[in-house]
Order: structure tokens, then C-alpha cells, then sequence
């Protein structure tokens, strides 16, 4: 076993960045950060409350209404974008290894995601320069236009897998609608979030437009959910959290875009390039550590093919290397933090009373310490399974045979989410019917997870409300005022006359 890794110059204290400038909470209180691979304690972060989003909020509010950035020309917020770009591509080395130590996942794939937060920026930079608003002409009486205009301040909440990528996922479009922010990120996992203050003051952000304030989601998060002067949160997370969240937008009838938790079917039809389908699916579950929300965590499995499958993929899953995060040859890494490790493995110890374990089923051989669990598979799970039915959100898979492509649908839709699905066959007529049947905000067909970032990015049922991503994302943080003006006399009523 290797040596742990800890990144040079690393920080013992994490403050807030409000007004630009870095600032404790107003109260003084912090809160204990770990790593996952010790769990011991690298830094305390300041833990803010309802004061210090507050002072958040009137930055923002400040630099919306009297501060240049809601106002400049789109190319200029642009040029400022590709800035931001280029500063994370050029320290892409280090915010993986600074991700890597704060969440557990493998270098090589959060080197991957600090690639993919530059190119959030690049996208919504070039957006915003092409975009074109609608009007509208009656001949000769009237012209309509759409008026885009920033809402205000746009409160973002993010989620501790992947923060680094996610928190761009947000800021990218809101920064480029000319919204200001205050972005909250997980308390599990703030250290990445803490780089984004100088990228954006090097790249020309005026003071006020980027806020963080650290802290707990039921303080911080509650406080930022609740003020009165955030017309907008768009909120990544589990499921519950944002049902909570949902209850308190309602009050000041708030904007909301959630993305919530996921339990994904991958369906598996005996026509499937089933090599293809495997390296897939395993891809889908194990990467990131299991924790992400579109993990292709139930597999259906037609039943002719039911046992190669099953033999196969539990073979490839006894192999996946599991270590060290900083070892480039680690495909699976450290669950984020202890509270979540305990939670997996509870559903590791369920999975073994409804299901036939094939794989895993507990802490690697020779890893001691930190949260590892090992890439475990569960087959002939019954859809009334806990596991079935729930998100686990870490490196463990349910599968399940089906007769038909009646009881593929069934099952695929017998959940209560419906973010992702994927499906694999090579029968065309097939693919479309049973894409557009299933209950999933989005499907890959003979796929993985690959993002365009021009699509809607979004779940249906319990993994969310509303959409992300392209246009969608500029739809969210503007407001769209329609302008009428009248080409010709206008014959109104005249009430009132005699």
C-alpha cells in the first residue's frame, strides 16, 4: 500500500469569499474538514449562517444593480468566460490533485472533470455571443420582441461528487446570463470551491459578482434558500434535500432547477454488443466512485443471456483496482466521508438478504483505513428490493432478468426516479419505441454517459424539476420581457364615452 498523498500548500483554513474579499463568519464558527483516505481533520472552513449570507446577498445584490457586469456587451462577459477557461486548464494539474484529495476520486478521472469545467465556460462564453432573440410582426400594425434581461442574484447550491465541475456547471451560465452569485457549496468537500475566487478576480469578475459562503446545508443552504432578495436557486443534490428546498421557495415563489438523485436503469437485450455493453455499464456504476447521479446503478438483463452476463461482468468487477486515489492506476477510490461510507455499507449488509452476491461485499483486502468499499454486484435482485428501489450512491450494482420488452419497460419505470436510462440493442425500432417509453429525463442508446452540453440536462419524477444545459440554462437565469410597439393607430374601445 502507498503512501498517503497530501498536495503541497495546502490550506488549514477555508474562509468565505464575499464583497471580494476572503472573510471568517461573522460568529466565528467553522466546521472540521477531512480527507477521506485518513479521515483525519486537514482544515477547519468558516461556517456560515443567516449573518453571513446576508452580507453575501448584499454584495450580490450590490454588483447587480449598480456594479458593470449585468450591463456589458456580450462578447466582453465572453472574453472574461475564456479567461476563467484558461485559468483552470492552466492549473488543471493541481485542481485534480487538490479534488482528488477532498473527494477520493481517482486523479486520472478529476483531471477529466477540471477539463470539463473549462469547457462549461468555453460553451456558455460562445452562447451568449451567438445568441438571437425572437420577434415577432403583425404587417403593418404591430412588432414584438423578446427583451432578455439577468433576474438578480442567483443562489447555487452544489453537490460534493464531482464539486469542482458541477460548481461551473452553474456559475458558467449564470455568470454569462450577466446574473451575480452566491454559491454555496457541500461541507463535505470545499476546498476545490475555494479556487474559484482568484480565477475569477484574475479573469476581471467585479467585486461582488462571485460570493461563496461555506458552511451547512441546513444553516447556510437554509439561509440562502430562504432570502428574500434571491429570485433564483438551482440546487444538485439528493432528492429529499430538494424537497425541502421546493417547500421553502415556495414563500417568496422563487425559480427553481433541481437535479436530484437518480436510480438508472441500463437494459440489456440479447441482441446487444454485449463486450460494449459490459465495459459500459461497469464504466456507468464504478466510475466516480459509484457517486453519481446518473450511475447506471440497476442493470435488466434479458434472461438468454442473463448468466454470461452476469458471470462476465462479476469477473471484470473482482478486477477493478481499488487504492489509493493519487495512484494513476486506481480505478476506484475513497468514498467521500465516513457518514457516507456507513450509509453504502448499510445497504452492502441489505443487499446480501435480497440478493446473490457475486462480487465485493466489503472493504478491500489491505486497505484498513479510509472509505473503501469494494466494487460490489448484486444478481436476481427482485424490483421490490431495497436496493432496487434506492439510491445507494456508491460502487454498487443491482441486476435483474426480464422476460420481455413489456417487463424491461416495467421495470425500468418501477422506481420512483427517472434521470437517466440506457439502453443497449441493435434493433433500431426497438431503441426508439423503448427510449421515448421510459420514465428518464435522458437515455443513451449503445452508450455511456456522454454529455452535449447543447441538450437538456434534467430528470422527471423524483430526480427533478426543470432542465439545464444549452439555451435552457440562459432561459433559467434571464428573464424574457416581451415589447410591444404599435405600427398604426390603435382602434381601442372607447369606454366612457357617450
Amino acid at each position: 500500500m502507498s503512501v498517503h498523498f497530501i498536495p503541497e500548500n495546502l490550506p488549514t483554513h477555508i474562509q468565505h469569499f464575499i464583497g471580494g474579499q476572503f472573510v471568517d463568519s461573522v460568529n466565528g464558527e467553522t466546521f472540521d474538514v477531512l480527507d477521506p483516505v485518513s479521515n483525519q481533520t486537514y482544515a477547519t472552513a468558516a461556517a456560515g449562517q443567516q449573518a453571513d449570507i446576508a452580507r453575501a446577498v448584499a454584495a450580490a445584490k450590490d454588483a447587480f444593480t449598480t456594479g458593470p457586469w449585468p450591463k456589458i456587451l456580450p462578447r466582453a462577459r465572453a472574453r472574461v468566460l475564456h479567461r476563467i477557461a484558461d485559468a483552470v486548464e492552466a492549473q488543471d494539474a493541481r485542481l485534480a490533485e487538490l479534488e482528488t484529495f477532498d473527494t477520493g476520486l481517482p486523479i486520472t478521472q478529476a483531471l477529466g472533470q477540471a477539463h470539463r469545467a473549462a469547457e462549461n465556460f468555453r460553451f456558455f462564453a460562445d452562447l451568449i455571443v451567438a445568441q438571437a432573440d425572437d420577434t415577432y410582426k403583425v404587417p403593418g400594425r404591430q412588432i414584438n420582441y423578446v427583451n432578455r434581461k439577468p433576474v438578480g442574484v442567483a443562489g447555487l447550491i452544489t453537490p460534493w461528487n464531482t464539486p469542482f465541475m458541477l460548481e461551473s456547471w452553474k456559475l458558467a451560465p449564470a455568470l454569462a446570463s450577466g446574473c451575480t452569485v452566491v454559491l454555496k457549496p457541500a461541507e463535505f468537500t470545499p476546498l476545490s470551491a475555494s479556487l474559484w475566487a482568484e480565477i475569477f478576480r484574475t479573469a476581471g469578475v467585479p467585486d461582488g459578482v462571485f460570493n461563496l459562503v461555506n458552511g451547512i446545508g441546513e444553516q447556510a443552504g437554509d439561509a440562502l434558500v430562504k432570502h428574500p432578495d434571491v429570485p433564483l436557486i438551482s440546487f444538485t443534490g439528493e432528492t429529499t434535500t430538494g424537497q425541502t428546498i421546493y417547500r421553502n421557495c415556495a414563500a417568496n415563489l422563487k425559480g427553481m432547477s433541481m437535479e436530484l438523485g437518480g436510480k438508472s436503469p441500463a437494459v440489456v437485450f440479447a441482441d446487444a454488443d454485449l463486450d460494449a455493453a459490459i465495459d459500459s455499464t461497469l464504466f456507468g456504476v464504478f466510475s466516480l466512485n459509484g457517486e453519481r447521479c446518473t450511475a447506471s446503478s440497476r442493470i435488466l438483463v434479458e434472461r438468454s443471456v442473463y448468466d454470461d452476463f452476469c458471470t462476465r461482468y462479476a469477473a471484470r468487477a473482482q478486477s477493478i483496482v481499488v487504492g489509493d486515489p493519487h495512484e494513476p492506476a486506481t480505478e476506484v477510490g475513497a468514498l467521500v466521508h465516513p457518514e457516507h461510507y456507513a450509509k453504502v455499507m448499510s445497504y452492502v449488509e441489505i443487499g446480501k438478504t435480497e440478493g446473490r452476491l457475486l462480487a465485493g461485499g466489503g472493504r478491500p483486502a489491505g486497505l484498513d483505513d479510509g472509505n473503501y468499499v469494494s466494487p460490489t454486484v448484486f444478481a436476481d435482485v427482485a424490483p421490490t428490493a431495497r436496493i432496487f428501489q434506492e439510491e445507494i450512491f456508491g460502487p454498487v450494482v443491482a441486476i435483474t432478468p426480464f422476460d420481455s420488452d413489456e417487463e424491461a419497460l416495467e421495470l425500468a419505470n418501477g422506481v420512483k426516479y427517472g434521470l437517466a436510462a440506457y439502453i443497449w440493442t441493435t434493433n433500431l425500432e426497438r431503441a426508439h419505441n423503448f427510449a421515448q417509453a421510459v420514465d428518464a429525463g435522458m437515455v443513451w442508446l449503445n452508450s455511456h454517459n456522454v454529455r452535449d452540453l447543447r441538450t437538456p440536462f434534467g430528470g422527471v419524477k423524483a430526480s427533478g424539476l426543470g432542465h439545464e444545459g444549452g439555451y435552457r440554462s440562459i432561459d433559467f437565469y434571464t428573464d424574457q420581457q416581451a415589447v410591444h410597439i404599435t405600427l398604426a393607430p390603435v382602434h381601442t374601445p372607447r369606454f366612457g364615452r357617450s
